[in-house]
């Protein structure tokens, strides 16, 4: 049995939109299934969490954005329940870095069809993440975006990453750097003059295409770890429009480690947002749980 959780408020209404779409393509394929709908990722967690007590389930997939998928993954961690997940939010995160089409259809596809995999989590304090966790710098833009007016106006125009580049600038003017010590697999600690950011990832790409750690796997058993440190905010500016390709990483304020597990202390507290949701605040440890979640993907 498949379980449909539908967040119909994701995208500007896109989440419904697409739901009224695929119906009728399940029925027309008599595939069994059950749904619920829900306008926001509370609701979307108690659907799931209810539907899971009820009967057995062969996957659970998501239509909405990285917020609804955020919140239903610590039930599936572990459970034996697939996720799937077919993109309607703004950013879409999960399906761009599991290579999942955004076409409603083909998204549906792999959903019914795709490849079984078991993929690695950010455990971070007791709570999975699925792709990415994100300190100081970058966390603090996603808060700007998401306590925007302009984000809703972007998505509607189709341009969501604009929205992401004023936040940046916005941000930009405000934060300040500071030194930044981490631990990483009980070594020894490593300390940053001047850090700006932290990516703790599990795939390649967050921020809306950012391709923060070009060399990640979802399913290696490691983190790959991104620190911009030690440099102005004109050098900040030249950094982000090298992370669209991924060629930041020569940069010589960048620092890239691949670990098992990582503890970050700042001297200032520095906000975290995992899977583009606000999170924690430093200090903290996050380490992978490897093989944790079964999804469904090309």
């Amino acid at each position: 049995m498949y379980f449909f959780v539908i967040n119909e408020r994701a995208g500007n209404g896109k989440g419904g939109r697409v739901w009224a779409k695929l119906e009728p393509v399940l029925q027309a394929r008599r595939i069994p299934y059950r749904y619920a709908l829900t306008n926001n990722a509370a609701q979307a967690q108690r659907s799931v969490q209810e539907a899971m007590a009820a009967e057995e389930l062969q996957a659970v997939a998501v239509i909405g954005g990285d917020g609804t998928i955020h919140s239903i993954v610590p039930l599936l961690a572990a459970s034996g329940v697939a996720l799937a997940v077919i993109p309607a939010g703004s950013g879409n995160d999960t399906a761009r870095g599991f290579g999942i089409p955004r076409q409603p259809l083909a998204a549906l596809d792999v959903a019914l069809s795709g490849r079984c995999r078991d993929i690695d989590l950010i455990n971070v304090g007791g709570e999975p993440t699925l792709t990415a966790l994100a300190v100081g710098f970058d966390a603090e833009i996603a808060e700007a975006v998401n306590d925007s007016s302009y984000k809703k106006w972007c998505n509607r125009l189709g341009i969501g990453r604009v929205a992401y580049i004023i936040g940046l600038l916005q941000t930009l003017f405000r934060y300040q750097p500071a030194r930044l010590e981490i631990e990483v697999d009980g070594g020894p600690t490593k300390t940053f003059e001047q850090a700006w950011l932290v990516a703790i990832t599990n795939v390649t790409t967050y921020g809306g295409g950012l391709m923060i750690c070009p060399q990640a796997a979802t399913d290696d058993g490691l983190l790959d770890i991104c620190v911009v440190h030690s440099c102005t905010k004109w050098n900040l500016l030249h950094f982000f429009p090298k992370v669209l390709s991924g060629s930041h990483t020569s940069l010589p304020f960048v620092t890239m480690l691949r670990v098992r597990a990582i503890k970050v202390r700042s001297e200032i507290v520095r906000l975290a947002y995992g899977d583009g949701e606000k999170s924690t605040v430093t200090p903290l440890h996050a380490e992978v749980m490897a093989g944790a979640l079964h999804m469904m993907t090309t």
